[in-house]
């Protein structure tokens, strides 16, 4: 099982990191049966595009808690930014974004992921991650050094905006393969023709920061071909 304490700090070392998605509305006897096909650092849901409710978030959240596992969680839109605080106020160690293309969106999401000094969100909230007994001073702390958050590039203004997008407070860039595929066939005489084509340019454009690319390979057997191009974090279906 994962170490959450460490999480972060592997993703940043640039360990292989494994991620594997689960339905929302997963019981607890699926979710164990899921993450016994292989070794799992972090379980992956989302409602970007499917219904969920707060209730069966922290629910989620609790199980994979009890499982000693962490959940990255994606949240609906780039425009629902402002509550990536309140969302981590349900039990996720990880946000991801969509839709990010701007550096205004980027710094939206930075200033309300983490809580003062380095952002802005709101103290409160039983259900947080790791919370225990710290106080409000200790878990703010341990938030903003552990708090994982990614913003999902899903259009070619997004990976050619990868440099200023990979600001400080940012983990991982994610992908949307599907929607940039969309992109790249609207725009055919872009110089960047493919999804692979996209997170070399990426990587490339992230040499000297601490940012990493946390890809949806969706098959456990494309691993290494990405790994070989300098993914490490890696967002997979069950086996």
């Amino acid at each position: 099982m994962a170490d959450p304490a460490t999480l972060k700090e592997r993703i940043i070392r640039g360990d292989r990191v494994i991620g594997v998605s689960a339905p929302l509305t997963a019981t607890k006897s699926e979710i164990e049966d899921i993450l016994g096909r292989d070794t799992y650092d972090f379980l992956s849901s989302y409602a970007q595009h499917s219904p969920y409710n707060e209730e069966r978030l922290v629910e989620f959240c609790g199980i994979a808690d009890e499982l000693g596992m962490p959940v990255q969680f994606r949240i609906k839109h780039t425009r629902h930014t402002y509550l990536t605080g309140n969302i981590a106020d349900l039990g996720p160690l990880g946000l991801e974004v969509p839709l990010v293309e701007e550096e205004a969106e980027a710094d939206e999401a930075i200033k309300w992921f983490y809580y003062p000094q380095f952002g802005h969100r709101s103290m409160g909230g039983s259900f947080r991650y790791g919370v225990g007994d710290m106080d409000r001073l200790e878990y703010a702390r341990w938030w903003n050094d552990h708090g994982i958050l990614c913003l999902q590039l899903e259009s070619l203004k997004a990976v050619t905006n990868a440099k200023q997008l990979a600001k400080r407070g940012v983990t991982c860039f994610t992908w949307g393969p599907s929607d940039l595929t969309f992109d790249i066939e609207a725009h055919p005489h872009h110089p960047l023709k493919s999804v692979d084509d996209c997170v070399r340019h990426v990587i490339e454009q992230l040499k000297g920061t601490d940012v990493k690319v946390n890809f949806r390979n969706y098959d456990p057997a494309l691993r290494d071909h990405y790994a070989e191009m300098g993914v490490t974090v890696f967002m997979e279906r069950p086996r």
